[in-house]
């Protein structure tokens, strides 16, 4: 009897340690504020370098003037002959999300 008393007890405290593990999981897989910029970042780079690979990827931060917003990213790209990064800016109007300009600078470091 007593076994069982204490098998259940490990049963519930295991389910109550299986069900906050898988909330905060799931709390975790919440996709970053930069994520939308990211996939534009890349599908950017992709376009000005079709045969290149993107083997890295970096967001490195964001910068607010006024009414605009920067992204940051960088890009580690690789072809046959090279590998190189990409310096993406994305700038837009903070409040509307309305992109103003995008810029691309290679980088060998």
């Amino acid at each position: 009897m007593r076994k069982l008393y204490l098998l259940g007890i490990v049963l519930v405290c295991l389910t109550v340690f299986i069900q906050t593990a898988m909330v905060a999981n799931a709390q975790q897989e919440a996709p970053p504020a930069y994520a939308k910029w990211g996939q534009m970042a890349i599908k950017e780079v992709k376009a000005k370098y079709p045969s290149a690979k993107i083997i890295d990827y970096l967001h490195e931060g964001k910068e607010v003037h006024g009414a605009s917003t920067i992204e940051k990213f960088k890009l580690w790209l690789k072809q046959p002959d090279k590998e190189f990064g990409v310096y993406v800016r994305i700038s837009y109007q903070s409040a509307t999300q309305k992109v103003e300009k995008i810029e691309l600078q290679e980088s060998t470091s």
